[in-house]
C-alpha cells in the first residue's frame, strides 16, 4: 500500500548476488522491501553502465524509461526512510544508499546535459515567447498551470522550437522535483545558477548593459552619456520583458517543488545584473541638470514607468526587494530631476538679458528655442502630468483669466500640466514684451510683437501643444496677433495716409495739390526706406499686412491721381511732382518685409521711366 511492487525492467534482470534469499520469516513488508530495491536497482546500475548505449535517458519523444527511473527513485526513497525506522543499522540501508547516491549522480548528469544541449531552446526569449501563449495568466503560480496544459498540445499546433523548449522544460521540472524530494536538491541547483547565471550575464552584455558608477557617469560628456542614455532605453525593454521575465518562468517552472529554492535561484541569477540595470537611471537623475537633459531624462522615466507592473511582478520575492527599490527610487530620483529642469527652463526665460533687437524685428531666437522645447514637451504630456501630478504650480501673482477658459473641461491631470504649458508660454510673451521695448521706432516694436506672436500661435496651432492650451487659447491670441499689425499701420503708415486729402475726390487748388504730391512723396519714400529692411517671416501674416496697406493706400491715391493730374497741366516741374503711378505702388508694397534692404526694379505702367527713380531706383513688374 505504501510503497507498490514494480516490476524490473524486461530489458536488464535485477542482480540477485548481493540479495539473501528469502526466509521463510520473512514479513510480507519486508519482501516488498526487497522488490522495490531489487527494481531501482536494475535500473540504476543499468544506466550506471558503461554497455548503455543511449546518451540520455531523456532522449528522444519516449519518456517512458526516464519516468520509471525517477519512479524507482523515489520509491527508494520510500524504502530507506521504513528501513530506518525499523533498524538504521541495516545491510539493506547501505545498500539503497549506494544506490541512491548513483541515481543522483545520473540524474545530475542528465540536468547538466539537458540545460547544456538544450541552451538555445532554454534562453529567455526562448521561454518568453513561448509563454506569451499564456498571456492571460495572473500569477506565475498560475503559470504552473497553464503551462502543464500546453505540453499536452499536440506537437502540429507549436513550432518545432516551441515543441523543445516546452520538452526540455518537462524534463528539468522532472528532475528537479526527484532530486529535492531525495534531499539532493543543492546538487541540482549549483548546476542551474552556474548556468543560467552566464546566459543572463551574457545578455546583458549584449544589450550593452554593464557595471558603472556615479563619479564615471558625471565625468562624460553629454553626447557620450544621451548615447548610452539612448541605449539603455533600448536595453531595459528587452532585459526586463525578455531576459528577467523569461528567466522567472524558467526557474519558477523548474523548481515549482520549493519555493525557497526559486527565490534562492532568481536572486542569485539575476540580482547583480538587475542592479547594474537600474543603478544607471538613478546615477544620471544626480547628475548636473540642465534643459538640454529634459528629454532623455524623461526617457528614462517613461521606460521605467511602462515596466513597472512587470518589474515589480518577477522581482516579487523578499531577497530581491532590493532591486524593486532601486527602479523605484530610479524613478523618484528621475522625476524630481524633471522638476528641477523643468523650473530652471522655466527661470532662464526670465532671466534671458539679452539686449541684441532682432534685426528687422523678426522671430526672436528666445521664441524660437522657447517654442520648440515647449512643443517637443508635449509629446511627454502624460508622463510630465505624473510627475507634476503632487506638485500644483505656485506663482506669485495668478495667471489672467482668459488663459484658463479652454481648461474648464479638462481633467484634473491634464489641467494641471495643461497649466504649466500655458504658464510657460505667458512668461515667454511677458518676456517678449520687454524686449520690444529695444527698439526705437514704435512701429517696428509693433511689427516685432505681431511676428513673435505670430510664431507662437502657428506653433501652438501645428503641434499637440493645442490639445494642451485649447481652440479659444489659440483663437484669443490670433485676436492679439491682428491688434500687434492694426497698431503697427496706424503708426508706420498714418504719417502717409495723411498726405492725402480726407476727400481724394474734392476739389483743391493747384497748390494744395502740389503740397499733396509732395507731402505724399516724402512720407511714401520715408516709410519704404525704413521698412524694405523690415521682416516678416509668417507668409500669411505677410501678405496680410501689405494687402491692408494697400486697400487703404492706393485706392485713395489713384483716385486723388485721376483727379488732379489733368490740372497739373504742362506746368514746368510737373512731372517731379507725379513720381509715383498708382499702378506701380503695389510693385512697391510688394518688395517690403523680406528683410532684403535694397530695393528691386520694376518698371513704370507709363512708357516713360518714373521720376522716383532717382529716389528708390529703376523697377519692373
Amino acid at each position: 500500500m505504501l510503497f507498490g511492487s514494480r516490476s524490473p525492467s524486461p530489458m536488464s534482470s535485477p542482480s540477485r548476488s548481493t540479495i539473501p534469499p528469502s526466509s521463510p520469516h520473512q514479513t510480507f513488508c519486508e519482501t516488498l522491501l526487497d522488490e522495490n530495491i531489487e527494481t531501482a536497482q536494475s535500473l540504476i546500475e543499468k544506466w550506471d553502465s558503461d554497455d548503455v548505449t543511449a546518451s540520455s535517458l531523456f532522449h528522444g519523444d519516449d519518456r517512458l524509461e526516464a519516468g520509471q527511473y525517477l519512479n524507482a527513485v523515489k520509491d527508494l526513497q520510500s524504502t530507506m526512510h521504513l528501513i530506518i525506522s525499523k533498524s538504521s543499522a541495516s545491510v539493506k540501508l547501505v545498500r539503497a544508499q549506494v544506490l541512491m547516491e548513483t541515481a543522483m549522480k545520473r540524474l545530475q548528469k542528465e540536468f547538466y546535459q539537458i540545460m547544456s544541449s538544450n541552451r538555445q531552446y532554454l534562453d529567455p526569449e526562448s521561454v518568453s515567447t513561448h509563454s506569451s501563449r499564456t498571456s492571460t495568466v495572473s500569477s506565475f503560480s498560475d503559470f504552473e498551470d497553464e503551462l502543464e496544459n500546453e505540453f499536452r498540445v499536440t506537437t502540429e499546433s507549436i513550432s518545432e522550437m516551441e515543441r523543445v523548449s516546452a520538452a526540455a522544460m518537462a524534463d528539468l521540472k522532472a528532475i528537479a522535483d526527484c532530486m529535492i524530494s531525495v534531499g539532493y536538491g543543492k546538487e541540482c541547483v549549483k548546476i542551474y545558477k552556474t548556468i543560467r547565471k552566464s546566459i543572463v550575464d551574457e545578455g546583458l552584455y549584449h544589450l550593452g548593459v554593464e557595471k558603472t558608477c556615479l563619479s564615471q557617469i558625471q565625468k562624460m560628456d553629454w553626447g557620450v552619456l544621451e548615447y548610452k542614455i539612448k541605449n539603455w532605453v533600448n536595453a531595459v525593454k528587452v532585459a526586463v520583458k525578455t531576459l528577467f521575465y523569461g528567466e522567472r518562468i524558467l526557474c519558477d517552472h523548474v523548481f515549482s517543488a520549493s519555493e525557497s529554492i526559486r527565490e534562492s535561484c532568481y536572486s542569485e541569477i539575476t540580482g547583480e545584473g538587475a542592479t547594474w540595470l537600474f543603478s544607471f537611471p538613478e546615477f544620471v537623475a544626480k547628475c548636473k541638470k540642465s534643459p538640454e537633459k529634459m528629454f532623455r531624462t524623461l526617457d528614462l522615466y517613461d521606460a521605467i514607468s511602462d515596466l513597472w507592473p512587470l518589474i515589480d511582478s518577477i522581482f516579487s520575492f523578499e531577497s530581491t526587494s532590493a532591486v524593486r527599490s532601486l527602479a523605484m527610487n530610479s524613478l523618484l530620483k528621475l522625476g524630481e530631476a524633471v522638476r528641477i529642469i523643468f523650473a530652471d527652463f522655466e527661470s532662464a526665460i526670465q532671466k534671458d538679458t539679452s539686449k541684441a533687437a532682432v534685426r528687422g524685428g523678426g522671430v526672436h531666437p528666445l521664441t524660437r528655442y522657447v517654442m520648440n522645447y515647449v512643443a517637443f514637451l508635449t509629446d511627454y504630456s502624460e508622463i510630465l502630468a505624473d510627475i507634476f501630478a503632487d506638485w500644483p504650480l505656485s506663482i506669485q501673482s495668478p495667471l489672467p483669466e482668459s488663459y484658463f477658459g479652454s481648461l474648464e473641461s479638462a481633467d484634473v491631470s491634464s489641467s494641471s500640466i495643461s497649466v504649466r504649458f500655458v504658464w510657460l508660454v505667458l512668461v515667454l510673451l511677458c518676456k517678449l514684451d520687454g524686449k520690444a521695448e529695444l527698439y526705437k521706432d514704435v512701429a517696428l516694436s509693433y511689427l516685432f510683437l505681431a511676428n513673435n506672436l505670430q510664431y507662437v500661435v502657428a506653433k501652438v496651432r501645428d503641434s499637440n501643444l493645442r490639445f494642451l492650451l485649447g481652440d479659444d487659447w489659440v483663437a484669443k491670441h490670433e485676436e492679439k496677433v491682428k491688434n500687434y499689425a492694426a497698431n503697427y499701420e496706424r503708426v508706420g503708415w498714418s504719417k502717409v495716409y495723411s498726405s492725402l486729402p480726407a476727400d481724394p475726390t474734392a476739389d483743391i487748388s493747384s497748390e494744395q495739390t502740389k503740397e499733396c504730391f509732395l507731402r505724399l512723396n516724402a512720407s511714401f519714400e520715408e516709410a519704404y526706406r525704413k521698412q524694405i529692411s523690415w521682416v516678416v517671416p509668417d507668409a500669411k501674416l505677410r501678405d496680410e499686412l501689405k494687402y491692408s496697406v494697400s486697400r487703404r493706400l492706393v485706392p485713395a491715391y489713384r483716385a486723388f491721381y485721376e483727379k488732379h493730374r489733368d490740372g497739373l497741366g504742362r506746368k514746368c516741374g510737373s512731372e517731379s511732382l507725379v513720381r509715383y503711378l498708382p499702378e506701380n505702388m503695389d510693385n512697391y508694397l510688394s518688395d517690403l518685409f523680406f528683410g532684403a534692404g535694397e530695393v528691386g526694379v520694376v518698371s513704370s505702367a507709363s512708357s516713360s521711366p518714373s521720376p522716383s527713380s532717382h529716389y528708390l531706383g529703376r523697377r519692373r513688374g
